[in-house]
């Protein structure tokens, strides 16, 4: 995390952006256990798809909140993935099971997985005290230019505190996402591009990032544009003036992020980020989540 992401402050807001990356790294996780749980695979696996890898199961998952949209759409919110690939996964998805059951079934696997995870502590105070500090910050999200996280935050809430914590955390993590989003855009980073950029800086192996499917061809073809740009050398690593485009992005993120924390206030966030913390340090332990990701966290 660079120095001036972690030190400056929003002036009059009193929240820092480098509270709000902490809020993210500390969120995230929470929410990420949607997408490799075993309990949620067995949920979906029960509708029809396929759990062999994730792939089958994370699309409709993570698009189910926009209703029955189809592949198109869903590129076009989740941005960095191949078309060819969103496409292989969601154009057969709601043949296989409505948007309503998917979301039926979500909630029904982060209930276990919840549990699973947290045991006794699903039910302590601590973890309601956390759920409703977390749902005051996700429902003061302003959905506007927000799609993801608009469509999580029109499902109603519900009932049981974990429940609740995970639900904030996803608007919250879709907030944020629709954010980024708008960030790589002004700094004229298409999708492909945006994953070359990334992992020029070291955010994650290329290896990881060609999760995506994006062909050889894509690939290098983006690279050859950010070359052209002055972003990347030839041996595919960032230059001086693609290091900064890529934290201008990440300082924007953080400022696009900040409305739900600044909502909040900096003591209650803080005091969500101290209760957040065991419950981050046992998904973390559970093992379900990969040691590497796409999403930079403690590297940019």
């Amino acid at each position: 995390m660079s120095a001036d992401v972690g030190e400056v402050a929003l002036s009059g807001r009193g929240v820092e952006l480098g509270r709000v990356r902490q809020m993210w790294h500390l969120t995230e996780p929470l929410h990420a256990v949607l997408y490799y749980a075993p309990e949620v695979f067995e949920e979906v696996a029960a509708l029809g798809y396929g759990v062999g890898e994730r792939w089958p199961s994370y699309f409709p998952l993570r698009a189910a909140p926009l209703g029955a949209a189809r592949s198109g759409r869903v590129t076009s919110a989740f941005y960095s993935f191949s078309p060819r690939m969103v496409a292989e996964h969601i154009d057969p998805a709601w043949d296989i099971a409505s948007p309503e059951a998917v979301i039926e079934a979500r909630e029904r696997g982060i209930d276990r997985a919840y549990r699973a995870i947290f045991g006794d502590r699903v039910d302590s105070p601590e973890l309601a005290e956390a759920a409703a500090l977390a749902r005051r910050a996700a429902e003061s999200v302003d959905p506007a230019g927000r799609p993801l996280a608009a469509a999580n935050a029109e499902l109603p809430w519900p009932r049981a505190p974990h429940q609740q914590l995970w639900h904030a955390t996803t608007i919250l993590r879709e907030h944020r996402g629709d954010g980024h989003l708008a960030a790589l855009l002004v700094a004229g980073l298409d999708p492909v591009e945006s994953l070359v950029s990334f992992a020029a800086i070291g955010a994650a192996s290329v290896q990881r990032f060609e999760s995506r499917a994006w062909s050889e061809e894509e690939w290098a073809s983006a690279r050859e544009r950010l070359v052209a740009r002055g972003l990347l050398a030839q041996d595919g690593t960032a230059t001086q003036a693609g290091r900064a485009l890529r934290q201008e992005v990440e300082r924007r993120t953080d400022e696009l992020a900040a409305a739900p924390w600044q909502a909040l206030g900096p003591d209650a966030t803080g005091r969500l980020a101290d209760l957040l913390g065991e419950f981050w340090v046992a998904v973390l332990g559970s093992g379900l989540l990969p040691s590497e990701t796409t999403l930079g966290i403690g590297k940019v």
